[in-house]
């Protein structure tokens, strides 16, 4: 099994609604750092994670 199918085996899928305009701010923020949408909403997570002491890596 590749990297890529193992990371898709153990993500978890969830809806997310927010407003408009953080929408726009989070697709404006990913296409400035070449991320997708979804790329850029898991770094922010890691990161506050990380941040908060709540995950290590």
């Amino acid at each position: 099994m590749t990297k890529d199918k193992e990371n898709s085996a153990n993500n978890k899928t969830f809806l997310l609604r927010v407003d408009a305009e953080t929408m726009e701010a989070v697709e404006q923020w990913a296409a400035d750092e070449f991320r997708s949408v979804n790329g850029q909403l898991q770094w922010i997570i890691a990161e506050a994670l990380k941040k908060s002491g709540r995950k290590k890596k």
